[in-house]
């Protein structure tokens, strides 16, 4: 159960939002932020005065300008700096789909939330790994570190739930927002850890950078 929500219509209905591209939130999941444009820290101070509640959602092309599914999450940590900004940790609740941005008066972004879809994001999933090939995805993680010099606590990585390895390393590693969304959009975990693995793989293989690795 994430954050007290039993049902997607416990969720509010609308939501201000967040656009931010690089960046996903996903069910359960932890994200830092550093809020310092004055709309934003408008928009955190009326949801700290609310439900805590915040759409994190990429940018798009088209006449909307935002992806159409993005995920909520609570505000679980709040702290304010010396010259005026606020770090924030938002815990994912639940995915929404898009349905339709009011005409607000507020200086940030509102929209209407559709969060029926997405109604399983509030359960958590078993802890045991069925379905889930851990061994290709540490697999391709580790050839996706080693291109890049980097390294991770392993035997936390080997010993995670699922979800906690999955979501974590699919909000915290620098794919491009195309790769971020396709993985916020997977259906189940699973399919999550099937894309997972896969852009992990074809970045290794292209040096991250849509290029072969150089023999040098």
């Amino acid at each position: 159960m994430a954050q007290g929500y039993v049902r997607a219509a416990d969720l509010p209905q609308v939501i201000p939002v967040f656009p931010l591209p690089g960046a996903i939130l996903l069910p359960r999941g932890q994200l830092p932020l550093n809020i310092f444009e004055p709309r934003y820290l408008n928009m955190i101070d009326d949801a700290m005065a609310g439900d805590r509640i915040i759409g994190m959602v990429q940018p798009r092309a088209g006449p909307q300008g935002l992806s159409p599914i993005g995920c909520a999450g609570r505000i679980t940590s709040f702290a304010e700096t010396s010259d005026g900004r606020y770090l924030i940790t938002l815990t994912g609740c639940a995915r929404f789909r898009l349905a339709g941005e009011l005409a607000s008066q507020t200086p940030y972004r509102q929209i209407r939330a559709d969060f029926a879809p997405f109604e399983a994001d509030l359960t958590t999933p078993p802890v045991d790994d069925i379905g889930l090939d851990r061994d290709g995805l540490l697999d391709a993680l580790r050839a996706y570190l080693e291109m890049r010099g980097l390294d991770i606590d392993w035997d936390t990585a080997e010993t995670a739930p699922p979800e906690a390895l999955i979501n974590s390393l699919s909000m915290a590693l620098p794919f491009d927002p195309p790769e971020k969304q396709a993985l916020l959009e997977a259906a189940s975990l699973t399919d999550r850890s099937a894309v997972l693995t896969a852009l992990l793989t074809i970045d290794a293989a292209t040096d991250g950078e849509g290029d072969a690795p150089s023999m040098q």
